[in-house]
């Protein structure tokens, strides 16, 4: 039995909808693991549910079948409808608009003693000792920061690793990207997606980090989802962190 669970979230005006089948194919042995899909809760009305990237916030629309489609004034009032429910749920968070940097919901946040107070004249979940706001979905403590940064440093420095390692990238002629890029110099990831002439198309860091393994360093392109190519991607960023966003700069 096929299910069809759709997750929907919205920021500064824009609609994201994946939908996930069970039962997909499996991988090839190169790809990244799969993601984790969220549970939708059952159709009450024989509708279809739409929820936020939460995997918490859902609304069933009724007469919407599988495999129909919202008109666009329809999916604008779902969304609105599962925003409205998310921030009565949340009342303590601010919705980060990526546009302006402003959030909807302007005051700062309350104090530990207000947020507990302003929680139980709203029935929400009162703020927990140790933890920290200001995430769009939850609270995390201290620790779950720290595990999160290991986590991402590890990441980087497998990448570093690969970086400087002809084996490791496939290379037949004992050449790394080290060598032309020490430390990942004048790489510029920060200027991508951006139309590279070696390629004659317009691509991303990976397109290009890719297309270096196969020429000069002699090997072979990895796949997209390739947990080296990944690892370098993230190393390479992570040499420019700071550096302003200014993609199709040559």
């Amino acid at each position: 039995m096929t299910r069809r669970p759709i997750a929907l979230a919205t920021a500064a005006g824009c609609v994201a909808i994946f939908a996930a089948v069970m039962h997909a194919p499996r991988l090839r042995a190169q790809q990244a693991p799969p993601l984790p899909v969220h549970q939708v809760p059952d159709s009450k009305n024989g509708g279809t549910v739409v929820m936020l990237c939460d995997g918490k916030t859902s609304v069933e629309v009724k007469g919407l079948k599988p495999g129909q489609s919202m008109t666009h004034a329809q999916a604008v009032e779902v969304t609105r409808q599962l925003m409205a429910q998310w921030q009565r749920e949340h009342p303590q968070e601010k919705w980060q608009m990526a546009q302006t940097g402003q959030s909807s919901q302007p005051p700062p946040v309350p104090s530990a003693s207000g947020a507990n107070a302003t929680a139980k004249a709203t029935g929400a979940k009162p703020q927990s000792k140790g933890t920290q706001q200001g995430d769009t979905y939850a609270s995390f403590t201290d620790r779950d920061y720290k595990v999160w940064k290991n986590q991402t440093d590890n990441f980087v420095s497998e990448g570093k690793r690969i970086f400087h390692d002809s084996k490791e990238l496939g290379g037949t002629i004992g050449v790394s990207c080290d060598m032309c890029h020490p430390d990942a110099s004048n790489t510029h990831p920060e200027t991508y997606p951006k139309y590279q002439v070696q390629l004659q198309k317009v691509a991303l860091l990976r397109d290009m980090i890719d297309w270096c393994i196969e020429n000069p360093v002699k090997g072979k392109a990895l796949d997209p989802n390739d947990p080296k190519l990944r690892a370098l991607e993230a190393y390479i960023l992570a040499q420019r962190k700071g550096v302003a966003l200014d993609y199709g700069k040559h």
